[in-house]
């Protein structure tokens, strides 16, 4: 019974958000927007640099590279880029304690709630922006996938990438929690998921000696790990092991926030009337 009513949870959060087209488009706009700068910069880099097509760490191609840039601002929507509006709302006025007294894990019941809101982003912004990659004139536009059988393992990876954004919205949230810290901590984690997801700068076109590392860390999962799977960058044998890698990092989250969470909620403060 508890598990229906988390899966309904996450369908009526899922299905309210979805209803906010003018904002995914708005969202979609500044996403093509700068995906397109990016390209720009990019291709000035690939033309004039002198270590064009012979020197790239990693050997991406411009064309390898405007794709990774697409499918970069699809995914980036995916990632956690604040607390749950309606979450932080409740611990910041007190209603968090409504929470705790419904007969639901709490954590559980965040984490259908966060994996809902970072669904439906994908579903129009993150479509509108792969949608003008497709018809962008070449040079910008959205390569096709290396084989079929790269695009099945990237949709699989995608999907394991939304479990993981959830799991760490919901450790993030267990920060946000002890109301002394303030929100600080949350941002700067934030922006360090964002640097090394690859949204800013592919992971492949870093230092060659940080690859291993950029590629264990957590935050490959969100969208470097799908991107290099569509590109085939990633050889299809090493597939299953990517995505378990981002299976463990999401066990690893979901212990991490819970314990963090009980810990926090031992001694929570609950400030409001």
């Amino acid at each position: 019974m508890r598990v229906k009513a988390y899966l309904s949870l996450f369908r009526v959060q899922a299905l309210a958000d979805l209803q906010y087209r003018l904002a995914a488009l708005a969202g979609a706009t500044t996403s093509i927007f700068w995906g397109l700068v990016e390209i720009v910069i990019f291709t000035v880099f690939y033309t004039y640099s002198e270590r064009a097509g012979a020197g790239i760490p990693a050997g991406l191609s411009l064309n390898q590279v405007v794709t990774y840039v697409w499918l970069a601002q699809c995914l980036f929507s995916i990632q956690p880029l604040a607390l749950d509006s309606e979450i932080q709302a409740k611990i910041e006025n007190g209603n968090v304690s409504l929470d705790l007294a419904r007969p639901m894990d709490l954590y559980a019941y965040w984490f259908a709630k966060i994996a809902a809101g970072r669904l439906t982003p994908l579903c129009w912004r993150g479509l509108a922006v792969l949608a003008a990659g497709i018809v962008m004139p070449a040079g910008y536009r959205l390569g096709p996938p290396a084989s079929w059988a790269n695009l099945l393992w990237t949709l699989a990876a995608a999907a394991s990438a939304l479990f993981l954004a959830a799991a760490f919205g919901c450790l993030l949230s267990s920060v946000r929690l002890s109301v002394d810290w303030g929100s600080g901590p949350v941002f700067m984690l934030i922006l360090v998921s964002q640097v090394l997801s690859g949204s800013h700068l592919p992971l492949q076109l870093w230092p060659k000696a940080w690859q291993r590392w950029l590629f264990l860390q957590p935050f490959a999962g969100y969208l470097d790990i799908p991107c290099r799977m569509y590109l085939g960058s990633m050889p299809l044998e090493q597939a299953a092991a990517a995505i378990a890698l981002q299976w463990l990092w999401i066990v690893v989250f979901v212990i991490v926030g819970r314990l963090l969470m009980a810990r926090q909620l031992a001694r929570i403060v609950v400030q409001g009337g």
